[in-house]
């Protein structure tokens, strides 16, 4: 794969949109699962899938979480990476998901002594369970999903149980300059222990990507910080962190050179503002937008887009749409007849383009929550049927 050329001047002011367009992976590892497909919500995610000092001072529940202003912007100059990292990963997670047809692997931030931790959307989207360990296998927590926006990539979950737990600082993003030297720290393949730690800088900020989310499908996500520390899958939801040890962005995509790549050096993390807005309308408890708080709703099929070309192959009287290539066993989409091969075009009377849009729209709503849901058959075939929203696979 490769990256177009981009024509934008160079410019290190902050919040500039760069329309750069990267072929892309999510960097979450995927462990066992079979087929490469989004899936969760009724849509997944699947990719090739002491206390810090100076710390964030941390919010009572329900309260936003403000970021502390940032330490060591310099550019230029040598970073001691371990001695950097050695303030962050006891906070640093590595969570281990279970999803219908396997397994896969990321990373997460602490960001309470209670056990509040922020990692990527798509490493938690359409779990069955969550588990987390803490500070390389000192601790190991079941957890559930706090809140999650699809299409900022971002969640946040809870550790059940947990106290006493070490945090990270989140810094304040916007003052992130290029030639900032940097650490990026997270649970490299998957293979959970000590955190990989990596460093290099900040190549270039404000940047926009196209990031692949399995064959046919993609989500397009903006204003992120690119760097050259490498990143490998399984650093999903890592913290990228400046000399001070204060998470100036959260590890999202990597470039991608071919199937057996389990690296990258040009890597692309979500700035801490932009994760914090997220976390803070969740901890509000009120759900908006794309933001959507407590565990989505889930209808039970794994799904790619329907390209033009697709549907001519399949005969379908459709150009787009998101082409179901299974249904789950006892879920919602079985019971109401949506089978393999089928294609839903429309969620409660809006039209779905994409695996990505269908994901946004089951997202905002919760489990016992009832969708109308229109769909195309093998034949052509219209139907459209109202779903009642479950947590997750039948057992």
């Amino acid at each position: 794969m490769s990256t177009a050329p981009n024509t934008a001047a160079p410019n290190p002011g902050h919040g500039l949109t760069r329309g750069l367009v990267v072929a892309l992976v999510l960097i979450s590892a995927l462990i066992s699962l079979t087929t490469a497909i989004a899936a969760g919500a009724g849509v997944r995610w699947v990719v090739a899938h002491h206390a810090v000092a100076a710390a964030t001072q941390e919010a009572p529940a329900g309260s936003p979480i403000q970021p502390v202003p940032q330490s060591g912007a310099a550019t230029g100059g040598a970073i001691d990476a371990q001695a950097v990292a050695a303030k962050v990963t006891p906070a640093v997670v590595d969570i281990n998901v279970t999803v219908s047809g396997g397994s896969a692997a990321g990373t997460g931030m602490i960001l309470t002594s209670g056990g509040e931790v922020l990692t990527n959307n798509h490493v938690v989207e359409g779990a069955t369970s969550i588990k987390v360990t803490v500070g390389g296998g000192t601790g190991s927590y079941t957890a559930h999903v706090l809140g999650t926006d699809p299409v900022a990539d971002v969640a946040l979950i809870q550790l059940e149980g947990a106290s006493g737990l070490s945090t990270v600082a989140l810094a304040d993003s916007s003052t992130v300059v290029v030639g900032e030297p940097v650490v990026a720290i997270g649970n490299r393949l998957g293979q959970g222990g000590a955190p990989a730690v990596t460093s290099g800088s900040v190549t270039d900020l404000g940047v926009s990507i196209t990031a692949q989310t399995g064959p046919g499908s993609a989500e397009q996500l903006s204003s992120l910080i690119q760097t050259d520390a490498s990143i490998s899958p399984g650093d999903s939801g890592g913290p990228l962190v400046n000399s001070a040890g204060q998470v100036i962005g959260m590890i999202t995509a990597g470039s991608s050179q071919g199937r057996r790549q389990s690296s990258t050096t040009e890597g692309f993390a979500i700035t801490s503002n932009a994760a914090l807005a997220v976390v803070n309308q969740v901890r509000s408890g009120q759900s908006s937008g794309t933001v959507s708080v407590g565990q989505p709703g889930y209808i039970g099929v794994q799904a790619q887009d329907l390209t033009a070309a697709r549907a001519a192959r399949l005969g379908l009287d459709v150009s787009s749409g998101a082409l179901i290539v299974s249904v789950v066993a006892g879920s919602p989409a079985e019971a109401a007849g949506i089978a393999q091969g089928s294609v839903i075009t429309a969620i409660n009377g809006t039209a779905v383009d994409s695996v990505t849009k269908l994901g946004a729209l089951i997202k905002v709503h919760k489990p016992g929550d009832r969708i109308q849901v229109t769909w195309l058959d093998q034949g052509g075939g219209r139907h459209t049927a109202t779903l009642t929203l479950t947590s997750g696979p039948a057992a």
